[in-house]
């Protein structure tokens, strides 16, 4: 089925809040996403986590604050969907493993993305959190690794912008890669803020 017009987003985001593939998940099923048929950006993260599957607000959590910090963004713009919607890619809390969060639920991807892409073809900028996304979007164009591949993220700019997650589990990985905070940074804002604010 094609999701290509504006039309069929309200019912897509409609059917997959109800979705309950997923019946096992150790808080049960409550999809979060944020879409519209006008943002020009996209950010593309992992899970949520517990303090989101509880919210209900994308990005309600100590990662949230540094994501935007990163972007220069306070919270009321950040949360106008009609200018930056939020695509995980696990729209459910996964459950808590040894060493953190499990990984998304392959059954999201695989249910939804593509029709919800689709179904917003003005998207401009996707902003990629965390090796999860990273995998899906880039595909084979990957580097070896997270820290290779945001290095190399010229090669993706203008569309994609490969970031690590931006947890505070990264601190260590922050302080060794200084060129992330000093050159990716500044040229994600240059990307994103005429598309929010323009």
């Amino acid at each position: 089925m094609a999701w290509a017009s504006d039309q069929a987003l309200p019912a897509l985001l409609e059917r997959l809040r109800a979705c309950r593939l997923c019946t096992d998940l150790p808080l049960g099923p409550r999809p979060v996403i944020r879409a519209s048929s006008t943002a020009r950006v996209v950010i593309c993260g992992q899970a949520p986590g517990t303090k989101v599957h509880h919210s209900g607000l994308s990005w309600n959590d100590p990662s949230g604050d540094r994501l935007r910090q990163w972007l220069a963004i306070d919270r009321p713009d950040f949360y106008d969907e009609t200018r930056i919607a939020v695509v995980p890619q696990g729209f459910c809390y996964p459950g808590k493993g040894a060493h953190g969060d499990l990984p998304p639920r392959k059954e999201c991807a695989d249910t939804w993305h593509d029709r919800i892409f689709a179904a917003m073809p003005q998207i401009e900028v996707f902003i990629l959190a965390g090796q999860y996304a990273l995998a899906w979007h880039l595909g084979t164009r990957r580097k070896q690794n997270l820290t290779e591949t945001v290095r190399a993220w010229r090669e993706y700019a203008p569309r994609y912008y490969p970031l690590p997650h931006p947890s505070w589990h990264n601190n260590r990985w922050l302080k060794e890669n200084p060129w992330f905070e000093a050159e990716l940074v500044p040229a994600l804002r240059e990307a994103v803020h005429p598309r929010v604010f323009g």
